[in-house]
């Protein structure tokens, strides 16, 4: 798992973002797009992708792409 490969499988759970717009110090919670079932999206992802369970409170407690990537980097 490398940062790069995770900041476009993370972007792909958004249709209506444009991809370039995410970076590993992207605050996600910040994007129009952001929602409690974008959330939902992403903790599949992440389970699907990577084989780890991530909570909500995982997501709460994170401000950037990088911060999910580093819990998730944990668990491995």
């Amino acid at each position: 798992m490398n940062i790069q490969d995770f900041v476009e499988n993370f972007s792909a759970q958004f249709d209506d973002t444009d991809a370039s717009v995410f970076t590993a110090d992207t605050r996600f919670k910040e994007l129009d797009e952001w929602s409690s079932l974008t959330a939902l999206s992403i903790i599949a992802m992440i389970d699907d992708e990577y084989d780890v369970i991530i909570k909500g409170n995982d997501i709460l407690n994170s401000d950037t792409i990088q911060d999910l990537y580093n819990i998730v980097e944990k668990h491995l």
